[in-house]
């Protein structure tokens, strides 16, 4: 008898349970561990917390004590704001707080001297705080999907920068803070408003990759073909008519591409004049001979 009352108060608690205010998703993951750090996770290289899609509108403030975090995962919430507290957690050295609604980041981001790895695109930022160049360790900057029009000037100080994607904001010009990072690697700005590329894009002498579709720039600067590095040159879907005469010393261009993820040349969807796109049909080395002998007999 005492079994079966047991067994239906269980019920009857369970159904209030079922019934009562759901709880935030990561408070539901809390309580799997009772304990704050129970929720990391001990790898090999990070000490790791991941609370990838929680439904968060804010952050839950167990998380700042959370002192010997290295890889934190807040991508894909709804978070509006990103505390002054982010700055406790200065063993970060990756941070993804990409897919959120956030219009600004906290100055203290400066205070993350270990930061390599950040990425905050897909947000609703209008500007980046001055303070982000103190991460002078910092290697990977996503900031795509945005509002920016503009870059502090002390960005030259970030001078270990490999890679960088500002692609889908509101530039009109590059930067001139980015010809200042000579360790770039990649850069990628499609799907912007550019209508020039200064010449100033020479000093980008590690530049492997340079992604520029999807804007309005009316022809390519000669002092691009000095980067001989360059292995993927994506210019498609822009207004270029002509290309330049020494095009043909980017010679780890391979080919011309097509698919977006194949490295060489892509100039598909500009205005080319006549007889470029014939030449063009006709393979890279086509073009190169094309233009190596246009240059000869100018």
């Amino acid at each position: 008898m005492g079994t079966e009352h047991s067994k239906n108060e269980e019920r009857r608690s369970m159904v209030f349970l079922r019934k009562g205010p759901k709880l935030p998703a990561w408070e539901d993951a809390l309580l799997a561990g009772r304990e704050p750090k129970s929720l990391l996770k001990r790898g090999l290289r990070y000490v790791s917390l991941s609370l990838i899609m929680k439904g968060m509108t804010s952050t839950p403030d167990f998380l700042w004590g959370l002192h010997e975090v290295q890889k934190l995962n807040l991508s894909r919430n709804q978070l509006v704001v990103i505390p002054p507290s982010l700055g406790k957690l200065d063993r970060l050295v990756v941070l993804n707080l990409g897919g959120n609604c956030l219009k600004c980041l906290p100055k203290e981001i400066g205070l993350l001297r270990n930061l390599k790895v950040l990425f905050v695109n897909m947000n609703c930022l209008k500007e980046v705080p001055a303070e982000l160049s103190l991460c002078r360790k910092l290697e990977v900057l996503s900031l795509s999907h945005n509002c920016i029009s503009q870059l502090p000037l002390s960005f030259t100080d970030l001078t270990s920068l490999r890679k960088l994607n500002l692609s889908n904001n509101r530039f009109v010009q590059i930067p001139l803070c980015i010809f200042a990072l000579r360790s770039l690697d990649f850069l990628h700005l499609g799907s912007n408003q550019l209508e020039n590329i200064a010449e100033s894009i020479q000093y980008l002498v590690n530049l492997q990759i340079f992604i520029v579709e999807n804007n309005n720039i009316r022809s390519l600067p000669r002092s691009l073909c000095y980067i001989s590095r360059l292995e993927l040159l994506n210019a498609d879907y822009n207004a270029i008519q002509t290309l330049p005469d020494d095009l043909y010393l980017l010679r780890r261009l391979r080919r011309i591409a097509w698919n977006p993820m194949d490295k060489g040349l892509h100039i598909a969807h500009n205005p080319l004049s006549r007889p470029l796109p014939e030449v063009i049909d006709g393979g890279l080395d086509v073009l190169f001979n094309y233009l190596r002998d246009k240059k000869e007999h100018s």
